[in-house]
């Protein structure tokens, strides 16, 4: 009986925990080159204790619905904007204020200290969900209309797609147009049907969602810098042990930071890449 206890217990040590990570954008984006990096070394670093696997171009669902589910307690998590966080801990939103940071070093620094952690103690107490790390940098968002914007009176009226977080919406509107919250996956067809009028987005999205093709002027307001976390169910994160907590938090931060680099880097590339011919489109600052 004891003997059989004791690899019942050997067993459960040894038990595998498996993480879903859904996102609605394209692998080689520089968040899914990220996220595959990060699955990789927790795979190596917990010896096969934790496995990351992650699903790109909202093979699962979308981001809002996914953070439904972790909230339900699944083993799945996301990587999603804070201002979504801050409608459970509204202290968050400060990451996703407009114009507040100037880079994402400033951002990069608030993340890690003792009061925005806090925030996210809170974050998992009150809503179920748990901040691996804020450090993932998907870049300065811009305004991607139809007609030429050198100011709020040129969007009066533009029917602009944006992320359903307060502090988005009230962002787009103070800009000039009228915000329109609709899943990311919808963007392109919604574009291309004249069932929105804009969108916005970061320079690396606009090359990888193809988003070149249904819009004709880029206007590079950088109104966001979008700031991102990783994030899992507080009931998952229950199940690991305090060693693999650690190193599920540490390898967050660092491929966060990874990605972060990855964003900046290739960011002006992708609009210089996208830019269109001389004619009746522009991207402009």
């Amino acid at each position: 009986m004891a003997a059989f206890l004791a690899a019942g217990l050997a067993g459960a040590a040894l038990a595998e925990t498996t993480i879903r990570i859904g996102r609605v954008l394209a692998p080689d984006d520089p968040i899914g080159q990220g996220l595959d990096k990060f699955a990789a070394e927790v795979a190596e670093a917990t010896g096969g204790g934790v496995t990351v696997e992650v699903f790109h171009n909202s093979q699962l669902v979308d981001t809002t619905e996914m953070l439904d589910q972790v909230r339900a307690g699944a083993e799945v998590g996301t990587v999603t904007d804070v201002a979504r966080l801050s409608e459970f801990v509204l202290s968050l939103v400060i990451l996703s204020a407009p114009f507040l940071f100037d880079s994402y070093e400033d951002a990069d620094k608030f993340s890690l200290s003792g009061a925005y952690l806090g925030w996210g103690d809170v974050l998992a107490e009150e809503a179920g969900l748990v901040m691996l790390a804020s450090t993932w940098y998907q870049g300065a968002r811009h305004a991607l209309t139809q007609t030429p914007v050198s100011g709020p009176v040129d969007l009066a009226g533009v029917r602009m797609r944006t992320i359903g977080a307060s502090v988005w919406i009230e962002t787009i509107r103070a800009m000039g147009p009228e915000p329109t919250p609709i899943a990311w996956g919808e963007v392109y067809s919604a574009l291309q049907l004249g069932t929105i009028d804009a969108a916005e987005a970061q320079p690396t999205v606009i090359k990888g969602a193809k988003l070149y093709e249904v819009i004709k002027h880029v206007t590079k307001t950088g109104h966001i810098q979008l700031v991102t976390a990783l994030v899992i169910s507080a009931d998952s994160w229950s199940e690991l042990s305090d060693e693999h907590k650690a190193i599920l938090r540490d390898l967050a931060v660092e491929n966060g930071r990874y990605t972060s680099s990855l964003t900046i880097e290739l960011g002006d590339k992708a609009l210089a890449d996208v830019a269109p011919p001389a004619g009746g489109s522009s991207w402009s600052t």
